[in-house]
């Protein structure tokens, strides 16, 4: 077996990211945070997720992210399942965060984009079939 244990994202603003991860991720908890440099530059860095999987953030970030509607090489978006995404994206906007794009018109499933605040777009995926033929057609 292999799956994705986690996402490290280089950002500016630790707290900021929190904000947003904690809106859509309220089970989530900080599993680990400090300090420490990477190749000479001073950083903190969190853990936030669950007992499976996370996301790791540094804040030694420089610059902007990639133009997501551009054609820059580097991360398009990540995208996670979620079996409620009415509550997701109702939490979401709540918290402060606008929808960034709808997703497609699929009978299969529905899903939703929204920017993080280091830019990163995140999808979000509720599948209304078990039938993984059918959770896989293109849109």
């Amino acid at each position: 077996m292999i799956q994705l244990e986690h996402v490290n994202l280089v950002v500016k603003d630790i707290a900021e990211m929190l904000k947003f991860y904690q809106a859509a991720f309220p089970h989530w908890k900080i599993r680990d945070q400090g300090q420490g440099t990477w190749s000479g530059k001073p950083r903190n860095w969190m853990h936030f997720g669950d007992d499976y999987q996370y996301l790791a953030f540094s804040d030694h970030g420089e610059g902007e992210n990639r133009d997501l509607s551009g054609h820059q090489v580097g991360l398009a978006h990540f995208a996670y399942v979620t079996n409620n995404i009415d509550a997701v994206i109702s939490r979401l906007l709540k918290a402060g965060y606008p929808i960034a794009k709808d997703g497609a018109d699929d009978p299969y499933r529905k899903n939703i984009y929204f920017l993080d605040p280091a830019g990163f777009e995140v999808e979000f995926v509720e599948y209304l079939s078990d039938e993984p033929k059918l959770r896989n057609l293109s849109s």
